[in-house]
């Protein structure tokens, strides 16, 4: 009995199932990979399973590390190899609807039947294009094979698109929380920095403080006295003039604490400084609605200095600019912060805000050690910014703006004669805004 083989059309039936399954198993192939091995995947499929002579593919915008164009010929067919070419050559239709394509396209050298598919809806995600030299092309098994590809590219694209974009979101919300936790830290380090300070200089002077009262009290008691005690009065002025001092040498020993002590210092890049500062604050910056401006000169010489110090004092204006603007509603919360040559040797930061600025009066004192209008403010911030500045034998000043607001420079030289300080016990307190004033 002779075997029975099946008809031509019983075997394209067949061969058009193989392939459909063979398509339906790309997605579990591709599952979890990037967009351009999905598209290398789909394009080295559909080039060998319809033994076509090019397929192209262009995405309407990047997906991942996918390619704008990808392309697959093979080597007889005369088609260029290159996407960009046959993307070029393709140009005139590409934009067009696939049903408006001529059945035949001079694409090289070769004449090919071209049967273009849209990705996503309307064409959202991109373009399918493929072509073969067989006058035949495309069967209907062939265009259903194609049609289901298609719709696999769109669904494994979209779901890459959407794993990249959760990533990005993932990764932006981590960046976020961990800005929050560090500024929530560096919030708490300057609280309990500032309680200790705080305690520390209450301590120091509760004693002289109290002698002082006590002295006074009795020197008063001696005076009232019938007859009056002059020799113990005297002798109790003098105590209160002992406690006086004692308080005196307490503020003394505070400002002592941001004198100058020799050490090496380091060649500083101002510039980058300032970038580094501003990316610290960011969080607070955005928090208030402040529009940055940041204006650095190119070309800027570098300082001799110590940077965390130099930091910190820029911090401190950064976030004095910042908290001057806080009440600030009907006009933009505007801060520019720039750096430009100062001279022939010299080197210039410059912060300017558009808060509640500074007049005459207070201008005079805005630097003076516990000087301040604020409630909170303990008007340290300001006055060790310009004891780190003098020390690094630069200059720190403040001018009242044109319009609103107040602007604060400081000035450091390139070349500075002798050493410049590194260490400050309690420089991290700059980093907690005092104000202006």
């Amino acid at each position: 009995m002779k075997p029975e083989f099946p008809s031509p059309e019983v075997q394209r039936l067949q061969l058009c199932i193989n392939d459909l399954v063979s398509v339906l198993a790309l997605p579990a192939m591709w599952a979890g990979s990037e967009p351009a091995e999905i598209v290398r995947r789909l394009l080295d499929s559909l080039l060998e399973m319809l033994r076509l002579d090019l397929v192209y593919l262009r995405l309407r915008e990047p997906i991942g590390d996918a390619p704008m164009e990808s392309v697959r010929t093979v080597a007889w067919s005369g088609v260029p190899t290159g996407p960009e070419k046959v993307g070029a050559l393709l140009q005139p239709w590409l934009s067009a609807d696939p049903q408006t394509w001529p059945p035949r396209i001079e694409i090289g050298t070769a004449q090919l039947s071209v049967v273009p598919l849209r990705l996503g809806l309307q064409g959202a995600i991109g373009l399918l294009a493929a072509g073969t030299c067989r006058p035949d092309f495309p069967q209907q098994t062939e265009r259903l094979v194609l049609s289901v590809a298609a719709n696999q590219a769109t669904i494994g694209l979209q779901g890459a698109q959407h794993l990249i974009d959760q990533k990005r979101l993932a990764a932006e919300a981590a960046q976020e929380e961990l800005r929050d936790t560090q500024a929530e830290l560096a919030h708490m380090t300057r609280v309990m920095t500032m309680g200790h300070l705080t305690a520390s200089i209450a301590h120091e002077l509760n004693q002289p403080l109290a002698g002082i009262i006590t002295n006074a009290s009795t020197c008063l008691r001696m005076l009232a006295a019938d007859p009056p005690n002059v020799t113990g009065a005297g002798e109790t002025a003098r105590r209160t003039i002992r406690d006086a001092n004692r308080a005196a040498e307490v503020i003394s020993r505070l400002r002592a604490l941001f004198s100058k002590r020799s050490t090496a210092v380091e060649t500083v890049d101002l510039n980058t400084a300032t970038q580094e500062v501003i990316a610290l604050t960011s969080t607070e910056l955005q928090r208030n609605s402040v529009n940055l401006r940041l204006d650095l000169a190119d070309d800027l010489p570098f300082v001799k200095g110590d940077r965390v110090q130099l930091q910190q004092v820029i911090m401190n204006l950064v976030l004095n600019a910042v908290e001057a603007m806080d009440g600030v509603t009907g006009r933009p919360k505007d801060l520019t912060v720039a750096t430009e040559s100062d001279g022939a040797d010299r080197v210039r930061v410059i912060v300017r805000d558009a808060g509640v600025g500074i007049d005459s009066t207070a201008a005079a004192k805005l630097f003076n050690p516990f000087y301040t209008t604020k409630s909170h403010g303990m008007g340290i911030g300001l006055s060790v910014s310009r004891s780190i500045v003098e020390h690094h034998q630069g200059r720190l000043w403040a001018e009242a703006n044109d319009g609103p607001g107040a602007t604060f420079l400081l000035s450091i030289p390139t070349r500075p004669d002798g050493d410049v300080p590194s260490e400050h016990p309690q420089g991290h307190l700059l980093a907690h805004p005092v104000g202006h004033t």
